[in-house]
């Protein structure tokens, strides 16, 4: 399937707005809504996680983090990208 995902809202909205970030902890996604070309393959490969219909529209807990570095990375346009946050421990003294 490649038709286009049509988000609510309006085209010019979208292409102004800053990015987003969405966190499990672990990772974070990075949603640039200026830069996306809405193909779907997000929705598509991993709907638990990506969702247009809710708000907000990326659940980080609707899969393991693996699996939505694994979608992210299937981005046509590079509109979603990840980091991996890093582990912070108190140190003992």
């Amino acid at each position: 399937m490649n038709s286009l995902i049509d988000f609510p809202g309006q085209q010019e909205v979208l292409l102004s707005a800053p990015e987003k970030t969405y966190t499990n902890g672990e990772i974070t996604v990075i949603w640039k809504p200026g830069v996306c070309i809405h193909s779907g393959k997000c929705v598509q490969g991993l709907g638990p996680v990506f969702n247009v219909n809710a708000r907000p529209w990326i659940n980080m807990q609707g899969s393991g983090s693996d699996s939505i570095v694994k979608q992210v990375e299937q981005c046509p346009s590079g509109a979603l990208g990840y980091v991996r946050n890093e582990k912070t421990s108190k140190a003992s003294g």
